[in-house]
């Protein structure tokens, strides 16, 4: 990997191509981020590049956080990223990363924490198929069965059931840049994006396009 880059989701919009067409994209305020370690084979065992995304107030950083920035000489940052580059050792301290390391038509893997979508039952979790909803049936949108009672005597690992739903880490792959306005560091991605609005997206190069 040689390009990546960490930004905030700012919604979704459409825009039209220059033949008319309409295509939904979500847009991404990406960078800058600001190199705040560099890791080396020799001192760490791996080569990566350690980068500080998004301004945050002193008061609420933590005094090792604050030590590890004073030290880089970079302003404190609310997130913080490691991002493994085949050319780590091209990079160095305070080097910014911005939006123009990518460019429309490059194929980029995105990366999120899921909408969270609380307690939920098993029809809108997996997608199971309700019961009747006559009135003499007692089963309308519970789980189904939940294994024979004597053997095995358990129910098996994977069973669908009702539980907390969403709040995960999702990888959309393949995804289309369709514009870059470096000026503003923004990115437009071709359809959906992981994540709510706001929501702390990280950019790679794909890593199998087609």
């Amino acid at each position: 990997m040689k390009k990546a880059i960490l930004a905030t989701k700012v919604g979704m919009t459409q825009i039209f191509n220059d033949e008319g067409v309409l295509t939904p994209v979500t847009v991404l305020q990406a960078g800058p981020c600001v190199v705040t370690q560099v890791k080396t084979v020799e001192n760490d065992g791996y080569k990566a590049v350690q980068v500080g995304f998004v301004d945050k107030r002193e008061k609420l950083v933590t005094k090792p956080l604050k030590g590890h920035f004073d030290k880089a000489g970079v302003s404190y940052k609310r997130f913080v990223r490691e991002l493994k580059f085949d050319n780590a050792e091209e990079y160095s301290v305070k080097d910014e990363i911005k939006a123009d390391i990518f460019a429309a038509g490059d194929k980029i893997d995105a990366t999120a924490i899921s909408k969270g979508k609380g307690f939920q039952g098993a029809i809108k979790r997996h997608g199971q198929h309700r019961g009747p909803m006559a009135h003499g049936s007692k089963f309308h949108r519970h789980q189904g069965s939940n294994g024979a009672c004597s053997d095995p005597s358990k129910v098996f690992k994977g069973k669908g059931m009702p539980g907390h739903m969403g709040h995960k880490k999702v990888t959309i792959q393949n995804l289309e840049v369709v514009r870059v306005d470096a000026e503003n560091n923004l990115i437009l991605v071709k359809g959906a994006v992981p994540g709510p609005k706001k929501a702390l997206v990280t950019l790679k190069e794909t890593v199998k396009a087609v």
